[in-house]
């Protein structure tokens, strides 16, 4: 039975899928605010990669925890807070972005919970991966052995969820040093710093190979339809307004007040 047929056979649902090539981290996330919040259908948006160097932080997250501030704003570093939960990263153009969008009864006998949509993800890529480097779902994190290389985060509301991820398909060693071990890490992490910790796809899976298995481990769960971007319309009826957003100078330097550091700074 071809992939068609067996589409046909159990009626997977429809789930658009939209390419983006290098658009800048905040117009995705607007995007897929927008489409978890105003559109009834489901969606995959794979963003090939970010232009420039942008932190991307949790909803609940602190800078003063998080960041190392001095350095991001000597370097004009643009931070961004998201609209989901999560942990923080930096993304530039070696960062592919994979997202799902979908209605709560996309996924048969799915909770529409934090870990039963993170255990769902992980049986997709456990396809992609598939013959490809020792993947696991460890704690929230898809790793290779010990070392993470995508990091997830989630929004659920009344009738539909999102799960996104940022891939590390490679990344610059200094770009990391902008980032601070957080307070609350995941216990495999073990206070490994950033090198010690993460790693990179593309020592596993060329770019393009991860692309297209990743769209064929979905097409196992959805009949999927490719949608141009720019035929993407929100309802006429909708008065969304996107969350998600740059952290002002201002913020991000009264933050520096937060750190001890920053106050004996300050005094001296």
């Amino acid at each position: 039975m071809t992939v068609a047929q067996f589409r046909n056979f159990i009626k997977l649902p429809l789930m658009n899928v939209v390419m983006l090539n290098r658009i800048p981290i905040l117009q995705q996330l607007h995007l897929e605010e927008r489409l978890l919040r105003t559109s009834s259908d489901n969606w995959c948006i794979i963003n090939d990669g970010t232009n420039d160097p942008t932190i991307v932080m949790g909803v609940s997250g602190k800078p003063a925890e998080l960041l190392e501030i001095k350095s991001v704003l000597r370097d004009k570093i643009p931070v961004i807070k998201r609209f989901t939960g999560g942990g923080t990263v930096i993304v530039d153009h070696g960062t592919i972005f994979v997202s799902f969008i979908c209605n709560k009864d996309a996924v048969p006998d799915l909770q529409p919970y934090p870990q039963p949509i993170m255990a769902w993800t992980s049986l997709l890529y456990d396809e992609v991966f598939l013959g490809a480097g020792n993947f696991k779902l460890r704690e929230n994190d898809y790793v290779f052995g010990n070392r993470k290389f995508g990091g997830n985060a989630q929004s659920i509301t009344k009738n539909r969820w999102i799960h996104h991820t940022s891939f590390l398909w490679d990344y610059d060693d200094k770009s990391m040093t902008y980032l601070k071990n957080p307070k609350r890490a995941p216990q495999y992490r073990l206070a490994r710093n950033h090198s010690d910790f993460i790693c990179r796809i593309k020592d596993i899976l060329p770019r393009s190979a991860f692309i297209e298995r990743t769209i064929k481990a979905a097409e196992h769960h959805f009949s999927l339809k490719s949608i141009a971007p720019d035929a993407i319309v929100s309802s006429p009826n909708s008065n969304f307004a996107p969350s998600s957003r740059i952290l002002a100078e201002e913020e991000l330097k009264a933050a520096v007040l937060d750190e001890p550091e920053g106050l004996l700074s300050e005094s001296s």
